[in-house]
C-alpha cells in the first residue's frame, strides 16, 4: 500500500512540473536595461525555440540602428546579429533565427546613433 501511495504521488509531482512547465512557455517576457547612451525595454511575446520575434521599445536615447543577438555562454552557442526593423519611432522589431534551444540565453541589442554605439544585455530563459 505505500508503494501505490507513493508512486501516485510521484505521478502527480511528474504531472505538476509539466503543466507549470508548459504554462510557462507561453508566458510573455519583458525586461529593461540601461546604459550611458541609451535605455530599453525588450519584449518577446513567444519565449520559444526556433524563430523569434523580440521588440525593443527605446527608453532614452535616438538610435538610427538596432541588431539584436544570443548567446548560450553555458553551451558555447551563439546566434548571428538580427537587425531590427524601425516600426515606429522609439519601437524595433528584430525576427530570426535566435534561440535554437531551450535554457538561458543572454540576449544583446546593439543600438548605434549619433549618441553613438552601445550593447544592452538583458537574461532570458527559454522555455520551449
Amino acid at each position: 500500500m505505500r508503494r501505490a501511495v507513493i508512486a501516485v504521488a510521484l505521478v502527480v509531482a511528474a504531472l505538476a512540473v509539466f503543466v507549470v512547465g508548459r504554462s510557462l512557455a507561453g508566458e510573455p517576457f519583458q525586461a529593461s536595461s540601461v546604459g550611458t547612451r541609451y535605455a530599453a525595454t525588450v519584449l518577446i511575446d513567444r519565449p520559444t525555440t526556433g524563430r523569434a520575434s523580440v521588440e525593443v521599445r527605446l527608453d532614452s536615447g535616438d538610435p538610427d540602428t538596432v541588431a539584436v543577438s544570443a548567446v548560450m555562454s553555458s553551451m558555447g552557442h551563439t546566434t548571428p546579429e538580427v537587425a531590427a526593423r524601425e516600426l515606429e519611432p522609439g519601437r524595433f522589431l528584430a525576427e530570426g533565427e535566435l534561440f535554437p534551444m531551450t535554457g538561458a540565453w543572454e540576449l544583446s541589442i546593439r543600438l548605434d546613433g549619433p549618441a553613438g554605439e552601445e550593447v544592452l544585455v538583458v537574461n532570458t530563459l527559454i522555455t520551449g
